[in-house]
């Protein structure tokens, strides 16, 4: 898997309000982050490294490392054990269908596909399993939008 920052143009993004998008960020804690990245300097570091200082459980995924920020990375999703409440994308978007497909077995409430990424097929796919879905945003730029830093 390859972790290099997926930068492609999206030019529109998800519809929800700003309070919607509070909402995510205080109510869900536990963030599967796949894509992450041990390079500093690139956004998959970056923002899953800022969540961490805001208190957020990061559980990396990337089946290239044994450990990112610290923490163990797993392989896939379907590794994670426990709970996972949002599921953060930073891979390509023609990635991102199968990666939805497997984050629906977890049961999170979330699905956020980092700024740059879309797939309406994956979008569709999460809503109609009742997923709340969030697309061409950044975590960090939102929360620091919305919160402060």
């Amino acid at each position: 898997m390859d972790t290099g920052d997926t930068c492609e143009y999206v030019p529109f993004k998800d519809k929800h309000s700003d309070p919607e998008i509070k909402g995510v960020l205080e109510r869900y804690k536990v963030i599967c982050v796949v894509g992450a990245s041990d390079i500093s300097g690139k956004a998959a570091h970056d923002v899953p490294e800022y969540l961490i200082s805001k208190g957020y459980n990061v559980i990396p995924v990337n089946p290239n490392h044994a450990e990112v920020f610290g923490l163990k990375a797993y392989k896939s999703i379907g590794e994670v054990r426990g709970n996972v409440d949002v599921v953060e994308i930073f891979r390509p978007s023609e990635e991102v269908y199968g990666i939805v497909s497997e984050a629906i077995k977890k049961h999170p409430k979330v699905i956020w596909m980092q700024e740059g990424i879309y797939n309406k097929d994956a979008v569709e796919l999460a809503e109609k399993e009742g997923i709340f879905t969030v697309f061409n945003r950044c975590m960090f730029k939102e929360h620091v939008r919305l919160f402060g830093d």
